[in-house]
C-alpha cells in the first residue's frame, strides 16, 4: 500500500490553535487605538478614506475571484479587510475618493491576487497600493492635511509638509536643524499625534501601545521591530553625531513618518517577511538601513515603505540561506 502524501499549505504556517483569520482580526485590533486618534485629529475625513479603502479592498477581492478567477472568494478571511485599513494609514486624509479605490484595485489585484492570493504574494499588498499612487500622483499623495487647533477639536483645516518633509525642504534651503526644529512638531507631539501626515502617523505611542499587543499575543516576533528600529536609531545617531546641524536625531526618525506603522504591521507581515529568527535579523537590518539612507540621500523624505518593499523580494533568498532545522534531522549528540 503505497503511504499517504503530506500536503503543506501557503504560508503564513502558525503552530497554534489560532488560524489566519483570527491573527488578522487581532492585527485590526491593534490598530483601533490609532485610527481613533487619526478619527480625533481629522474627523469625517480619516472616516470616509478608511472606510473607502475597506470596501474597495474587499470588493476588488469579491469580483476578481469570483468573476475573473472563477474561484472560492476568500474576503471572510479578514485579509482584504486588514489591507484595506493599512493602505487607508498610508494616505493622506485629503486624498481623493477615486485616487483611493485605484488604490484599493492595485493592492488587491497586484499585490495580492496576480500571485495567488493570500500565502502567495510576494509584496505587502497595502504598500504596493500606496507606492502605487506615491508614484502615479505624487501632488495628491505629499498634500498633507495640517492639524490646527480652534475652540472645540483639531480640524484639516490647511495643508503643510510632513516633519521629515519640512527637514528635507529646510536642509535643501541651506537651513540648519537648529533651525528647523523650530517649525516642525515637538517629540511630544509626534508621540501622542498632533502632527501632519498620514492617517497613520498620527500617534506613535498609539502604534506602539497596538505593537505591544500584537507582541504580547503573539501574533507577531519582537526580533523584526527590534532589530529595524535598533538600526534606524543607530544608523542615524551616527550621522547625528557626526554633524547634528545637517541630520536630525534618532528620536526624529523613529517618532516621525511611518517608521512605527511600517515596523509593526507591515515589515511583520506573516507571508512577506522571513521564517527564521537569523532570517528576521537580516531582513529588519537591511529595511532599516535602507529607510535611513532614502531619508538622509534620496529624493523622498520618507522610505521605509520602499524598503520594506525591496526586502520582501529578498525573502525567498533570505528563507533559503536561513532555513529552519528539518524535522526529523540528525543532530550530533553532546557527551557530558
Amino acid at each position: 500500500m503505497s503511504a499517504q502524501p503530506i500536503i503543506v499549505s501557503a504560508s503564513p504556517h502558525v503552530h497554534s490553535d489560532r488560524t489566519s483569520k483570527k491573527l488578522m482580526y487581532e492585527v485590526i485590533i491593534a490598530l483601533v487605538p490609532a485610527f481613533l486618534v487619526s478619527l480625533y485629529v481629522f474627523g469625517i475625513s480619516a472616516l470616509i478614506v478608511t472606510a473607502v479603502a475597506i470596501s474597495s479592498c474587499i470588493l476588488f477581492e469579491y469580483l476578481i475571484q469570483k468573476y475573473l478567477f472563477k474561484a472560492e472568494v476568500t474576503v471572510g478571511d479578514g485579509s482584504a479587510l486588514l489591507t484595506g485599513v493599512l493602505l487607508a494609514f498610508n494616505l493622506p486624509s485629503s486624498l481623493p475618493i477615486w485616487m483611493v479605490i485605484v488604490g484599493g484595485l492595485v493592492a488587491i489585484g497586484i499585490g495580492k491576487l496576480s500571485f495567488g492570493g493570500l500565502g502567495f504574494n510576494i509584496f505587502n499588498p497595502a504598500l504596493v497600493g500606496r507606492v502605487f499612487l506615491l508614484v502615479s500622483f505624487p501632488i495628491q499623495m505629499t498634500m498633507w492635511p495640517t492639524p490646527v487647533e480652534n475652540n472645540t477639536s483639531l480640524v484639516d483645516a490647511v495643508t503643510g509638509a510632513t516633519s521629515l518633509g519640512a527637514i528635507k525642504e529646510g536642509l535643501m534651503a541651506g537651513d540648519t536643524m537648529t533651525e528647523i526644529s523650530a517649525r516642525i512638531p515637538s517629540a511630544m507631539d509626534m508621540l501622542f499625534g498632533i502632527t501632519s501626515g498620514s492617517l497613520g502617523e498620527m500617534s506613535a505611542l498609539a502604534l506602539l501601545l497596538g505593537g505591544i499587543y500584537l507582541i504580547a499575543r503573539k501574533v507577531i516576533s519582537w526580533h523584526i521591530p527590534v532589530i529595524l528600529l535598533a538600526t534606524m536609531a543607530v544608523f542615524t545617531g551616527i550621522f547625528w553625531t557626526i554633524n547634528p546641524e545637517q541630520y536630525a536625531n534618532p528620536l526624529i526618525h523613529i517618532l516621525s513618518g511611518g517608521a512605527i506603522l511600517g515596523t509593526f504591521y507591515m515589515a511583520t507581515d506573516l507571508v512577506t517577511s522571513p521564517m527564521t529568527k537569523k532570517g528576521m535579523a537580516i531582513f529588519a537590518i537591511g529595511i532599516g538601513i535602507i529607510t535611513v539612507l532614502i531619508r538622509l540621500f534620496g529624493a523622498y523624505p520618507e522610505g521605509i515603505s520602499f524598503a520594506i518593499l525591496i526586502m520582501n523580494a529578498f525573502v525567498p533568498l533570505i528563507n533559503k540561506y536561513f532555513k529552519p532545522r528539518r524535522f526529523g534531522s540528525k543532530i550530533k549528540a553532546k557527551i557530558v
